[in-house]
């Protein structure tokens, strides 16, 4: 039996968008920016999946650029944003919990002269208010947070942030790295005083290498890719035709039946959760079950190492995560385990568990059988 349980870092492609990729790389294959036929038959599939985004988000269809994924839409908002507006502050705000595509990116701005400033969280890796008060001044032009941490699941409470940003700091931006978040919270960003938001593809049953970037009307954002002029000028290179279209059709299929979907994976995180918590060693991390997202689970085996665990059981045919899949050669360092307080010898330990929509009760089961089974095994090893 087969149980891949690492949907936060890939998942496969829902047949809807395999069937509009396919058709869109063989049959409607133009160039968006071509001025004949084929040229606008492309383009219909990027206007139409601009429309399909925007409705989602209740927000406007120029208010959405496509980019290459996660990645390049935080960098496009930090970097762009911090180059746009640094003659009114050099002050950037974000999280110790960052994924490095927002940390990397904040780290080029301090060399380049700006003044970044890391928030603390909690035990459960939630940010502190405190901290983000004392953090915003007039300075402020960027406050940077991700709405769920790619590894623990922990969710940050976004409009009492923006509601603080507000008050505190009116004429800095708000960008919320989204990409664990969307497709299993509703987000209106309008509604919720963000104006930059990240979103990738394939964490939605799209296809890799698609994202986009949602910019709030009137929000002052340099662009970082020049030439053509596409999108506006706000993002050049020629239109990913395929990926936009898939996109669009991701963003359609996960939000349908929403609800049901969403308490299907509660269910299935409690019965994964519950039956870790019960074995012998084991630490669940994080929020409660169901303040955390409805998808991660990270557990610590005492004893074992993370990269030992995650091999058999991909021998036993599971698939799970020692963290996150952009940064695993840096584990036993990951900055968000550290900043929630985690020992050298518990982040070392420490495996993300994640699963979708379609994650059933039998491989959740399976997964706790195994684990049953071999994790003593280990534990004997390792004491040797």
């Amino acid at each position: 039996m087969e149980v891949y349980l690492d949907h936060a870092a890939t998942t496969w492609c829902c047949e809807s968008v395999k069937e509009i990729v396919v058709k869109t790389m063989v049959e409607d294959y133009g160039n968006p920016s071509s001025m004949h036929k084929k040229g606008v038959e492309a383009e219909g599939y990027v206007k139409r999946a601009k429309e399909i985004i925007a409705r989602q988000l209740k927000a406007k269809e120029k208010e959405i650029y496509f980019t290459s994924g996660g990645t390049e839409s935080n960098n496009l908002a930090i970097l762009g944003t911090a180059m746009a507006n640094k003659r009114n502050g050099k002050r950037i705000v974000t999280t110790a919990i960052e994924h490095a595509a927002v940390q990397e990116p904040v780290k080029r701005l301090e060399e380049l002269g700006f003044e970044t400033v890391i928030l603390p969280v909690d035990s459960q890796g939630v940010v502190s208010m405190d901290a983000l008060e004392e953090a915003l001044n007039p300075e402020t032009i960027l406050v940077s947070v991700m709405y769920v941490n790619n590894e623990t699941g922990s969710v940050q409470p976004v409009e009492q942030i923006a509601g603080i940003l507000r008050e505190k700091a009116p004429g800095a931006l708000f960008h919320v790295d989204a990409i664990q978040a969307f497709g299993k919270y509703r987000i209106y960003p309008g509604r919720m005083g963000i104006d930059l938001m990240s979103v990738s593809g394939h964490k939605i049953h799209g296809p890799k290498g698609a994202g986009f970037l949602y910019v709030r009307e009137q929000s002052r954002i340099q662009p970082q890719i020049l030439g053509g002029g596409q999108q506006g000028g706000m993002r050049s290179g020629t239109d990913n035709v395929p990926g936009i279209a898939g996109l669009g059709a991701a963003v359609d299929e996960i939000y349908r039946d929403f609800d049901k979907k969403t308490k299907h994976m509660y269910q299935m995180k409690e019965l994964l959760a519950y039956g870790l918590a019960r074995m012998e060693g084991v630490l669940v991390n994080g929020m409660d079950v169901r303040l955390g997202a409805p998808h991660i689970v990270s557990a610590s085996f005492t004893g074992i190492r993370s990269e030992v665990l995650l091999h058999a059981l991909e021998d036993k045919g599971v698939y799970i995560s020692a963290g996150s899949a952009c940064s695993t050669h840096k584990r036993a360092g990951s900055s968000t385990l550290t900043a929630m307080g985690m020992k050298p010898k518990q982040r070392e330990s420490t495996v993300r568990f994640s699963l979708c929509e379609d994650t059933s009760q039998e491989e959740i089961e399976y997964c706790l059988e195994i684990l049953g089974e071999i994790v003593p095994v280990l534990k004997r090893y390792a004491r040797r």
